[in-house]
């Protein structure tokens, strides 16, 4: 058994067991301090690995760049790897299928796969076909754990929440009848509307939670299964670096870390 097929079923385990909060890294170095914080798996957030590289979120690196960067921090960590490989870099089953296959050959054991149709913003694809994109991948990569993803939330669809919860449920039951181990529901935090995504869909269900989303706790005991944290802690590093910037020109000071925070940082890198 490879080490890449133990990773993979320690991953599967985590997520039968429940309860997993998966932090999104974007680079290398912050795969590490996840690892070094004591987390059981990592993943990468699409739109933060794409903004380091100086380009767009949704799609707007390639696959080939994207995969680059996915072997990149799974080289860098000696923990599970979940890869978001957003809609698969094209629209046919095959394009699924290729991507599935990269990502394992770039040392990710998960992706995230996404419905947003990248040739028509603000649209979701089909279902029939996403199911069909769906298998592909399964059947292309079949140790993958696959985080089938549905964007009715994120992008608002139909008249109201209550439309937006049937389209979720139909959804997420096409996707685990098509072959996904886990519904991802990024867009919603609200306990009582998780509680009716996760008995409607009937299987296990991951949420994206942000700085205003109720406490994991709350979330788990909706019904989530999986909980990770998309942009956000880069967007929060983000910050903090614009202020360092700010404070430059008056005061070299600010770049010196509190007691021995730099030594503790260097220690993360050998």
């Amino acid at each position: 058994m490879t080490d890449q097929i133990r990773r993979a079923e320690a991953f599967r385990e985590q997520h039968h067991k429940g309860c997993l909060i998966l932090p999104n890294c974007w680079d290398a170095a912050s795969a590490r301090i996840f690892q070094t914080t004591g987390f059981s798996a990592v993943a990468t957030t699409s739109a933060g690995v794409a903004w380091a590289c100086g380009a767009r979120d949704g799609q707007g690196l390639d696959r080939e760049a994207m995969m680059r960067e996915i072997a990149t921090i799974a080289r860098s960590i000696d923990l599970p790897l979940n890869a978001d490989v957003e809609a698969g870099y094209g629209a046919a089953a095959a394009d699924a299928a290729e991507t599935g296959r990269q990502a394992w050959a770039a040392g990710a054991v998960g992706i995230n796969f996404e419905d947003a149709d990248h040739a028509a913003p603000g649209e979701v694809i089909e279902v029939a076909a996403q199911q069909t994109r769906i298998a592909a991948l399964r059947e292309a990569a079949p140790d993958l754990l696959i985080n089938a993803r549905t964007d009715v939330f994120l992008l608002r669809l139909g008249d109201d929440e209550e439309q937006r919860i049937e389209m979720a449920i139909e959804r997420g039951r096409a996707w685990l009848d098509a072959g996904a181990e886990l519904v991802f529901l990024p867009g919603t935090t609200d306990p009582a509307v998780v509680r009716r995504l996760a008995d409607g869909i009937g299987g296990p269900i991951s949420l994206m939670a942000g700085p205003d989303a109720p406490p994991a706790k709350t979330l788990f005991e909706a019904g989530a299964c999986r909980i990770s944290t998309g942009p956000y802690p880069m967007l929060a590093m983000l910050e903090r670096l614009k202020t360092l910037a700010d404070g430059l020109a008056d005061d070299w000071a600010v770049m010196k870390p509190a007691g021995d925070g730099l030594a503790k940082i260097g220690s993360v890198f050998g």
